[in-house]
């Protein structure tokens, strides 16, 4: 079942018009009554795993020493711990945690392909990171305990940092607003919004549902990038209308449009941009652990089909598609591309990624792509 939001005299619509990306807002009792699926000792036993990514960061309030250790932890790291105020982190639970989808889908008014990934912090009294900013919209849930929130201005990467930091530690902080969260409440930040977390007593326990934007450098990196794949080194410059230069060396105002109908033939391409975006943005967090770990065949798949199977988009998985027309769609899943006409399979396609599951049904189309998807580790069947 997929949790709600308790907007109170808000709703999602207003919200995005409102709030997304223009200003900060606290939703008071955001969900109501909110258990957290996993533990403070779940969460320290994720970060002694080798795959996980996680840190621990030890602030000293005295003289404002601050120090980062990366996981995999030692089991007894934290009884180690001293009396200086710590915070763990713990990247992407949402990959190992499948009761957190539930949750994960109360945001589905923003597209899914916007999200980056559920953060789970746990502070004892005082710790925290610091005052920050990050570059990306979160959202701030507080699962267990109290946690002080602190924020206002607007920073970038011309503002002051403190050295010595991995990350972008404010050393001029001056909060504008605080407040106290406490379970089930919950703090919405735009890009860029100063903010600065710190548990209130210890127990402390913050989930960040975070969602990622490509920056102007990687679009046109990246989009360059897929065109260099593509293109024909025959494809040139030209200018079969050139008349005689006042001044040999000067570049004209015509050869300024020359290159941008050159560029414009490409940024005008909906299909070419649709291609490389969907890749990008379904691109899965971690490649090194992508991929399913049985190497299905369609035959297999069909058979899977016939006994009534269902499919199930994989923890981490990231799926979208673009639809050309009523009969043709691509789906993107975890940086692959997939053409979709028959009914069937964009059904299916549509499915998955509103709802995370899908039947299967006897159909060619379909079937070699539940075993593509199944090959990638994007989904699994059960009975």
């Amino acid at each position: 079942m997929i949790a709600e939001i308790n907007w109170g005299e808000l709703s999602a619509e207003r919200f995005l018009s409102e709030y997304w990306q223009k200003k900060p807002l606290l939703i008071r009792n955001a969900f109501p009554d909110f258990e957290p699926c996993i533990s403070a000792d779940e969460l320290a036993g994720l970060a002694c795993e080798e795959d996980i990514e996680s840190r621990l960061i030890e602030t000293d309030p005295n003289n404002g020493d601050w120090s980062l250790e990366h996981g995999p932890f030692a089991e007894d790291r934290f009884a180690s711990l001293g009396a200086k105020p710590w915070t763990l982190l713990v990247q992407a639970v949402d990959h190992w945690v499948p009761e957190v989808a539930p949750l994960m889908q109360a945001f589905d008014f923003i597209p899914s392909w916007r999200r980056d990934d559920l953060m789970i912090s746990y502070a004892s009294d005082g710790g925290g990171v610091g005052p920050h900013y990050d570059n990306y919209d979160v959202f701030l849930l507080q699962a267990e305990g109290v946690r002080r929130w602190e924020f206002g201005g607007l920073y970038g990467e011309d503002s002051p940092r403190r050295e010595n930091t991995p990350v972008m530690i404010l050393p001029e902080w001056h909060a504008e607003e605080s407040f106290d969260l406490h379970p089930g409440d919950m703090l919405y930040l735009p890009p860029r919004v100063g903010h600065n977390g710190v548990g209130v007593g210890d127990g402390c326990m913050t989930w960040s549902i975070g969602f990622r934007a490509p920056s102007h450098a990687e679009i046109l990196q990246g989009l360059s990038s897929h065109l260099n794949d593509s293109l024909s080194s025959d494809l040139r410059y030209e200018d079969p209308d050139l008349s005689i230069p006042d001044n040999p060396g000067e570049i004209d105002a015509q050869a300024i449009q020359r290159v941008r109908k050159a560029l414009s033939q490409y940024l005008n391409d909906d299909a070419l941009l649709a291609n490389w975006l969907g890749r990008a943005m379904t691109d899965p967090k971690y490649p090194d652990l992508a991929g399913g770990d049985h190497d299905w065949t369609q035959a297999e798949v069909d058979e899977q089909s016939a006994e009534g199977a269902t499919v199930y988009l994989s923890e981490g998985a990231r799926l979208a598609f673009h639809r050309y027309s009523d009969d043709h769609l691509v789906l993107f899943a975890d940086g692959q591309s997939h053409d979709l006409y028959a009914p069937a399979a964009i059904t299916f396609a549509c499915e998955i990624c509103a709802q995370g599951q899908a039947n299967l049904s006897p159909e060619t189309e379909l079937s070699a792509l539940v075993t593509s998807l199944l090959n990638q580790g994007s989904v699994y069947l059960e009975d």
